[in-house]
């Protein structure tokens, strides 16, 4: 007899699973029906059996029990539709399950599709990310993020002596990349099938190294040349866009062009509060009182909406100047591009803001503040060399005591418990 499939219980498995991941995927109905229409029940029971780590091919196959042939083509086959993520690494393949975002939802909106029900998936996406605030929260909930800014270079002062390191800067980013691909914007994508998208470009959405390697290999970016890239972000930065990049120093993988309206951290922020759902980047806007006009052009472009017009008396008339709240600057310089009398400019943040080293650095930091450092470790626990251990030691040590106490408590580890008591002063 044939193993019999029940669809719904791969599907609440499947769901469960991607909740489990660091950014989550709490139960809705939105989400259950979205995962019906993207996978088929043996998707689903195929898919929650991936690690949500970069797993090697022939070490998956061993774990499934598959010929590695076999394996390869449904990998291909599913990552080609968007619902698995595949990159190479010295000539190995390495496969993971992708979560809800920075995952799927972009692999299915980054591309026109006519072999999914778009509008449907589009207004399910749209009620999942927006009606209770539920998915907001298990993604953004925390200090580190998933995405930070970049600053528009030309606007920070000439002569400032805080450094710009290379990281920060998308020109350095883009210009040293091995492998380019620019994708279609999701989050407008989306918005465009719900017939709210704006006018700002649509293929815009850029992929780095691997990341890109990937995307282009499956069809869902078009390969580009380092120069299209860099002309791409100008296009942008010229049409009131903020470039989002990788939370992490080394290694980045996509820098978003994001607009205030149809961005889903952006709207993350201003619809549920949400205020550190885009790290800032190491600047703020500062407006010069003598030369600020009071036009209200800056406070129109500000995709973060952190800048709002105030009444001031000066020589017993009054008039009109920006002022911006320091706490909501993304510090990302859309605004000096829109200035018309010089009164904008960016000036360095008293303390510069922490970016993780690298994605296994923010993804460990993500799971202690949102607890899910358990289903972190055990999604995947052969994985986790003495390298890995050692770097999530230093995490957790450098971590707030109660924080690294909430962390490890459910895994129940002497040793755990032990470092975390050390590293209390």
């Amino acid at each position: 007899m044939g193993h019999k499939v029940n669809p719904e219980r791969e599907y609440r498995l499947l769901q469960q699973r991607l909740d489990n991941m660091v950014t989550g995927a709490p139960d809705s109905p939105a989400l259950m029906q979205i995962l019906r229409l993207l996978y088929t029940p043996e998707d689903a029971g195929f898919a929650r059996r991936i690690p949500a780590t970069p797993t090697p091919l022939e070490t998956l196959a061993r774990r499934l029990e598959m010929p590695v042939d076999e394996l390869d083509g449904r990998i291909s086959e599913m990552a080609a539709r968007g619902l698995l993520l595949d990159f190479y690494y010295r000539d190995r393949r390495f496969v993971m399950l992708p979560p809800v975002v920075v995952g799927f939802f972009e692999f299915v909106f980054m591309r026109a599709r006519e072999d999914l029900p778009m509008a449907e998936i589009a207004r399910l996406f749209d009620q999942y990310m927006r009606d209770d605030g539920k998915f907001a929260r298990a993604v953004f909930g925390g200090e580190t993020q998933l995405g930070r800014t970049l600053v528009h270079e030309e606007a920070l002062p000439d002569g400032d002596h805080t450094e710009v390191l290379d990281w920060e800067r998308a020109t350095h980013l883009i210009g040293n990349a091995a492998a380019l691909g620019v994708s279609l914007c999701a989050c407008r994508h989306k918005r465009e099938h719900l017939g709210e998208a704006c006018n700002k470009p649509m293929e815009v959405c850029l992929t780095l190294d691997g990341a890109a390697e990937s995307m282009v290999r499956h069809g869902i970016a078009r390969g580009i040349s380092n120069a299209e890239g860099l002309r791409i972000v100008e296009e942008c930065k010229a049409a009131g866009l903020a470039q989002t990049g990788d939370n992490v120093q080394r290694n980045v993988t996509f820098i978003c062009n994001c607009c205030g309206c149809c961005c889903g951290m952006m709207q993350a922020m201003k619809t549920f509060n949400l205020r550190n759902a885009i790290v800032t980047s190491n600047w703020v806007m500062e407006v010069d009182a003598e030369k600020c006009s009071g036009c209200g052009r800056c406070a129109q472009a500000c995709p973060a909406e952190a800048i709002h017009l105030e009444e001031i008396q000066t020589n017993g008339k009054k008039r009109k100047r920006a002022v911006c709240e320091a706490d909501l600057c993304l510090g990302c310089g859309v605004c000096y591009h829109v200035c018309k009398t010089g009164g904008i400019q960016l000036k360095a943040r008293p303390q510069r803001v922490l970016t993780p080293e690298n994605t296994f650095d923010r993804v460990v930091r993500m799971a202690i503040e949102r607890g899910k450092l358990a289903p972190l470790i055990f999604s995947d626990p052969d994985r986790l060399s003495h390298r890995a251990l050692g770097r999530m030691l230093g995490i957790l040590e450098n971590s707030p005591p109660w924080k690294a106490a909430m962390a490890v408590k459910p895994l129940r580890s002497a040793f755990l418990n032990r470092m975390v008591r050390l590293a209390r002063p």
